[in-house]
């Protein structure tokens, strides 16, 4: 199938402006026959909020933003994956839903928090991320800092994941971009898995974002990567194509869980 990533500049604070520019993206995608788009962390809000902005702007499941997500995906017949600040109740999550054109939703609340900003603004999400079917693709979403734990991406590996979906608000820096050009790649490769990591580009309040977001396949080859500015990547996926690869570095089969001490 082909799947697209929108590396995108927030509109700080403007829900409506940025799924106005999600939309636009889609639109673009899907006259481009991709059967999928995926926006960045907090792509709906931005990223350089106060905690209290985020409570402001967070929503439920049942509420505008994912109503408006819904809407741009019916339209333009593909499913979209985008961050969002997701409310439950008096509790706010850093989250990413992914929206099909039918209407059928899926919700990931980021496990690993980053920093006090992160931890000022929202509650860790608790669940183990979960294998869903997309297009007939084992599909599962991290967001951002969570790809840098490999255990993380295992756990969806080992549930049978092929693509794993990661919206990423990356900071520019070059300790940081180690993260976009290595270890993205790497949790590719030792998994067997496609990664789609979706970054946010240029300034912010007090972020600048690195961009080099990228489409990686099984290998850990690029099959697209983004400069620093605003961009929109098309790759093709055939899990199919990768099937010596996978018999090459037997990863998960060859595991010994009872050697391991995790803590």
């Amino acid at each position: 199938m082909l799947i697209s990533l929108y590396q995108m500049q927030p509109v700080s604070g403007d829900a409506a402006a940025n799924l106005a520019k999600i939309a636009e993206a889609a639109e673009a995608a899907s006259g481009m026959g991709a059967v999928l788009l995926v926006a960045p962390e907090l792509a709906v809000s931005g990223y350089g909020l106060t905690p209290e902005r985020f409570a402001e702007i967070a929503e439920e499941r049942d509420g505008e933003i994912i109503g408006a997500l819904c809407d741009i995906a019916a339209e333009f017949e593909l499913a979209i994956c985008a961050g969002f600040p997701e409310r439950d109740g008096s509790v706010v999550y850093n989250s990413a839903v992914l929206v099909r054109p039918d209407g059928h939703c899926e919700f990931y609340r980021k496990g690993h928090l980053y920093g006090d900003g992160e931890r000022a603004s929202f509650t860790p999400g608790g669940d183990v991320p979960q294998v869903f079917d997309l297009f007939g693709v084992r599909t599962g979403m991290l967001i951002c800092y969570d790809v840098e734990f490999p255990e993380y991406v295992r756990t969806l590996a080992l549930a049978g994941a092929e693509l794993v979906l990661v919206p990423t608000a990356l900071p520019r820096g070059e300790i940081s971009r180690r993260v976009a050009d290595l270890v993205v790649p790497t949790r590719a490769f030792e998994n067997g898995v496609f990664l789609v990591y979706a970054d946010l580009c240029g300034e912010e309040g007090r972020f600048t974002y690195g961009g080099r977001s990228a489409i990686v396949g099984p290998d850990g080859d690029e099959l697209a990567r983004a400069g620093t500015h605003e961009a929109l990547l098309v790759a093709k996926l055939d899990p199919a194509a990768y099937d010596d690869c996978r018999r090459q570095n037997p990863y998960l089969t060859d595991r010994r869980p009872d050697l391991y001490r995790i803590g």
